[in-house]
């Protein structure tokens, strides 16, 4: 099987936000769809290991903010290249909250979206959230940030390796798997996340 051919298939980039008891949290997802229509429903896949998921799962309610094509690189990083369980993501970002108090950015987002769960599956790496909209609103008219457009044009090129220093391996900066290896093939696919060879860093030997 292509795994190359799964990143054909179109995705938008939300922030994904949820709240317990008193700390919100957000995190950078592209699997935000509408499954149905009468009635409506939207699916949201999760990552198990991230601290957003376990959020939902307490909480049973999350937000998203679709990120507009305005969106910068520095945002994708805050809130997905770091975890909410080592700091607060919104102690500098301005945001509001929906009415179970989930976080929406006020700032290069085009959409927002209050959501209820109905149900989940666990899929392995990831947790399937069934859920339904209880309030949608648009608050921008730029358009919305697809993957391929945050692939290409927010995401910063990876720079050429160090000549002087020694690989040992490369970390995804997604999710953090490390592989072992210090030539990572070009078609690889991070077992854990699914993301592919360019969201990789190497590994320096010290």
């Amino acid at each position: 099987m292509d795994q190359k051919a799964l990143f054909n298939i179109s995705y938008g980039v939300f922030v994904l936000g949820a709240k317990t008891e008193e700390k919100v949290n957000a995190c950078i997802t592209n699997t935000f769809v509408q499954v149905a229509s009468d009635p409506l429903r939207v699916t949201i896949a999760c990552l198990n290991r991230n601290y957003t998921c376990d959020m939902i799962k307490k909480s049973g309610t999350f937000s998203i903010s679709v990120l507009d094509q305005s969106c910068t690189f520095d945002t994708i990083k805050h809130f997905g290249f770091q975890s909410g369980r080592d700091v607060n993501k919104f102690d500098t970002v301005a945001y509001d909250t929906d009415a179970y108090g989930n976080p929406y950015v006020k700032k290069e987002a085009c959409s927002l979206f209050s959501c209820k769960v109905l149900s989940s599956q666990d899929l392995g790496t990831h947790t399937l959230f069934i859920a339904e909209i209880e309030d949608a609103r648009v608050v921008s008219d730029k358009p919305p940030l697809t993957y391929s457009d945050y692939q290409t044009k927010v995401k910063p090129k990876r720079e050429a390796a160090a000549t002087d220093k020694k690989i040992v391996g490369w970390r995804c900066k997604i999710c953090g798997y490390e592989y072992k290896e210090p030539v990572l093939p070009p078609d690889y696919v991070c077992p854990l996340c699914g993301h592919p060879a360019s969201d990789f860093e190497p590994i320096y030997a010290d």
